[in-house]
C-alpha cells in the first residue's frame, strides 16, 4: 500500500507529540465518555499489541508490556494532542483465569465493539512467523458480524527471511480478501527496528481523513 510524502509526515507529527494513558476499563460501565476518533489495536496474547502503541508513539512505557502472556485485562485509551484515541484491546488466545473471568473480558470486547460508534478501524495484530491462527478467525468473524472496519498487521517481520515474509503477506491478504469488513492490505511491521511504522502510522492518517469526510 503506497502513501503520499504528505500523508506519511502527517502521521509523522501525528505521533510526535506527548501521549498519556487516560483511561482502563474493566467492565462496561468503567468505559470512558466517547470522545475524538478511536483506533483500537487486538491481536492474541504476546502478539504485540503494547510494543507496537509504544513503538508508534515513540514512548517505551506508553503501554505496559509484560513477559506473561494475558496480563493485559483491560481495555486501556491513550490520547496525544489531536483528536486521535488509541485502544489497546486485552489480547485473547491465552488467559491463566476462571472461565467466567475469560468470559467477562470477551464479552466487555464485544460490547466495546458494538457498542462505539467514535471507533473507525480495528488493526488485528498477528504475528507474521505463525500467521492467522483459528483464534484469529474467530475474531474476524466477530468483526465481520458487527460491521467494523479492521486490518492486519502483521508484527515481528524481523524474524521472517523476505521470501518468508513475502509468503506470509500473499497468504494473509488471501484469507481476508472476502471478508465483507476487512480492509484490502496487511501491513508488516517491527516494533524493534522500526519496519512498517511510518506507513501504519500514515494509514492511520487516512482514516482520521476518511472519518473527517464522513463526518
Amino acid at each position: 500500500m503506497n502513501f503520499t510524502a504528505e500523508e506519511l509526515e502527517s502521521g509523522r507529527k501525528l505521533f510526535a507529540g506527548e501521549w498519556n494513558f487516560v483511561a482502563g476499563a474493566g467492565s462496561l460501565q468503567s468505559l470512558p465518555q466517547m470522545q475524538g476518533v478511536e483506533i483500537a489495536f487486538a491481536g492474541r496474547s504476546n502478539v504485540g499489541k503494547s510494543s507496537l502503541v509504544n513503538a508508534l508513539s515513540g514512548r517505551r512505557a506508553l503501554a505496559r508490556i509484560s513477559d506473561t502472556p494475558g496480563r493485559t485485562r483491560e481495555i486501556n485509551f491513550f490520547a496525544g494532542g489531536s483528536d486521535l484515541v488509541l485502544v489497546d484491546l486485552p489480547g485473547y488466545g491465552y488467559a491463566k483465569a476462571a472461565r467466567e473471568k475469560i468470559a467477562a473480558w470477551t464479552g466487555l470486547i464485544e460490547a466495546y465493539l458494538q457498542g462505539r460508534a467514535n471507533l473507525a478501524r480495528v488493526f488485528v495484530l498477528i504475528d507474521a512467523r505463525h500467521g492467522l491462527k483459528e483464534v484469529d478467525t474467530k475474531v474476524l468473524d466477530l468483526l465481520d458480524r458487527v460491521a467494523v472496519s479492521y486490518a492486519i498487521v502483521l508484527t515481528k517481520i524481523d524474524r521472517l527471511t523476505d521470501v518468508e515474509l513475502a509468503a506470509r503477506v500473499e497468504g494473509t491478504l488471501t484469507a481476508i480478501r472476502r471478508r465483507p469488513a476487512a480492509f484490502s492490505a496487511a501491513f508488516p511491521t517491527s516494533s524493534m527496528s522500526g519496519t512498517g511504522l511510518a506507513e501504519l502510522r500514515g494509514a492511520i492518517v487516512r482514516v482520521l481523513a476518511e472519518r473527517a469526510r464522513l463526518d
